[in-house]
């Protein structure tokens, strides 16, 4: 090996490992910067760890082509002919590439209008699950059952956000026809009220509990309604404790639901 080559060979080496100091520098300062900003709030710390999840894969990228064309400047190779080629080859597939890009714009602007971070509950794409990342192309959720679903941004029309700022889960409680109305709605809404005296559930809890009345006639039911408001991430564990405790109040009460068919 010449003494030009073997420089070259040097120069090369050290473009590799002067990208790679920088990825871990900017990593590292990034990632302090995420945790000072994550002391904010639990919204500030969702929001920040979004957004560095994709500005660090900016890095990577702008780092990756940084070296391939520092490599092509070390080496006197030609860039002429490989851009030739891009552009013959973006061409052919540039038709083809619309929806790539489509997805990629998309996912933008749901991060830039903060539309969803990792960790909330969507509805998108018609699915319903937990964001897990947010990718320039993609967006990824695990539904309740562990199911991965994998939404191209570009598709996601309606995104609903069930974890953001707090919920109100409905409590729909049917009773039979032949019930005093009056009486199994202040049972039910005592039951509701009593939640924020509960030492594990009273912290889930955003606001007073409601009662909204007769909802409906059922085909064997006469429907009520409560509602509640929870931490967005409690919604589902605040529901299913309020329907448990009001069906044990109801039978202590003697108040009878509608048999079943």
């Amino acid at each position: 090996m010449d003494e030009e080559t073997l420089g070259r060979w040097i120069e090369t080496a050290f473009i590799v490992v002067l990208a790679l100091v920088s990825y871990f520098v900017l990593v590292k300062v990034g990632a302090r910067f995420v945790d000072r900003i994550g002391l904010r709030g639990p919204d500030a710390a969702s929001r920040s760890r979004t957004l560095w999840l994709m500005i660090r894969r900016v890095i990577q990228a702008t780092l990756v082509v940084f070296v391939v064309l520092m490599g092509f400047t070390v080496w006197d190779l030609s860039l002429a002919p490989f851009l030739a080629l891009g552009t013959v080859i973006g061409a052919a597939i540039g038709f083809g590439a619309q929806n790539v890009v489509k997805d990629v714009l998309a996912g933008f602007f749901i991060l830039a209008e903060d539309q969803y971070q990792i960790g909330d509950t969507v509805s998108i794409g018609g699915a319903t699950g937990t964001v897990e990342d947010i990718q320039f192309r993609v967006t990824v959720l695990r539904d309740f059952e562990g199911n991965v679903h994998y939404v191209p941004n570009g598709h996601i029309t309606v995104a609903s956000n069930f974890t953001r700022v707090f919920a109100q889960p409905v409590i729909d409680i049917g009773i039979a026809y032949d019930q005093d109305v009056d009486a199994a709605m202040e049972v039910m809404f005592d039951e509701l009220t009593r939640l924020a005296d509960d030492s594990d559930l009273g912290p889930m809890l955003r606001g007073p509990a409601e009662m909204l009345g007769v909802q409906d006639f059922g085909d064997s039911a006469v429907v009520l309604r409560g509602r509640l408001t929870t931490d967005p991430h409690q919604r589902s564990t605040v529901r299913r404790e309020a329907l448990r405790r009001i069906k044990k109040r109801f039978d202590a009460e003697g108040i009878r639901f509608p048999a079943a068919n």
